[in-house]
């Protein structure tokens, strides 16, 4: 519930944020903006699964390709209460996962053969279920929001410093907008750089609430607080894919070990602070009616 409260906080800030901006420009240039990010990102909403999938080279394996994974994937999908998603593999030497689809009836859980190679079965589950979680949530939609506001106040942004430019000369007392050329010039600038820490804060916070929703579906937290610690070690030494525009939607950032002030644009909250949270949730007891998976396993 935490989470979900800090995603709709989140979601007003920065649409408050692009109402401010749209009324430094003046009203008609916020439908303009709005709109052209709408299109852009409905778009995206239908077809980047299919994109992401061939970028990553990505292809579908059968039931008798990959019977094992097809099982557990079935089997966690039945204790989330979801659709069969489809299963994909990439052929990448680093272990990571991600899911996709726009909506459960859509799902897509891909994974890396470098991640099968790593896991051992307990802590694959984990990894699993945090995928479906991902779709059980409906991540997707959610940051297709993020991302369609994000890009509108970006727009705006670029539109409200090339007005501030031209007007440059117009003295404060004749703004029509009650905004001064350099309070407008700002704003502009500052702007598009919140809204982008607005959008990765609310992606960590859906990693967060698919790390419990993960662990509620496996039953099994102690398992996924390992596997991302394993997976977060191999990002660190196995070089990614120079992909950075996906790598939000895996369950660890492909590019890890990135120091500084760079952290504050990562899509992922540190390991360190998943891992103790899902070890948390580990010490409840598993008689605990908020567990959802028929077989809770812990420690």
């Amino acid at each position: 519930m935490k989470n979900q409260l800090k995603t709709v906080l989140l979601l007003g800030i920065l649409s408050t944020l692009l109402v401010t901006l749209g009324g430094a420009l003046g009203k008609g240039f916020l439908p303009v903006a709005l709109l052209m990010a709408v299109v852009m990102n409905v778009g995206a909403y239908f077809f980047s699964d299919r994109l992401v999938l061939a970028m990553h080279g990505a292809r579908e394996v059968s039931p008798s390709e990959a019977p094992g994974l097809h099982r557990m994937v079935a089997e966690l999908a039945r204790h989330a209460e979801l659709p069969m998603p489809r299963v994909f593999l990439m052929d990448e030497a680093q272990p990571n996962a991600f899911a996709t689809g726009r909506n459960p009836e859509k799902g897509v859980v891909a994974v890396t053969t470098g991640l099968l190679h790593l896991l051992n079965e307990r802590e694959l589950r984990g990894v699993i279920a945090h995928e479906l979680a991902h779709i059980k949530n409906r991540d997707i939609l959610l940051s297709t929001i993020a991302a369609t506001v994000a890009a509108a106040v970006t727009y705006v942004a670029h539109a409200a410093s090339f007005a501030t430019a031209l007007a440059g000369a117009r003295s404060e007392d004749d703004s029509e907008d009650g905004y001064s050329p350099i309070q407008s010039l700002m704003l502009a600038m500052v702007a598009p750089i919140a809204a982008t820490l607005i959008q990765l804060g609310i992606s960590r916070s859906r990693e967060f609430l698919a790390d419990e929703t993960g662990a509620r579906i496996s039953g099994d937290p102690e398992a996924l607080a390992r596997a991302l610690e394993k997976l977060q070690a191999g990002a660190e030494h196995i070089p990614a894919p120079p992909r950075p525009a996906t790598a939000s939607l895996f369950i660890v950032n492909p590019f890890a070990g990135v120091e500084g002030i760079l952290n504050l644009f990562s899509t992922h909250p540190r390991i360190e602070e998943r891992a103790r949270r899902l070890r948390a949730l580990a010490m409840r007891p598993s008689s605990d009616a908020s567990w959802g998976a028929p077989a809770a396993r812990f420690g």
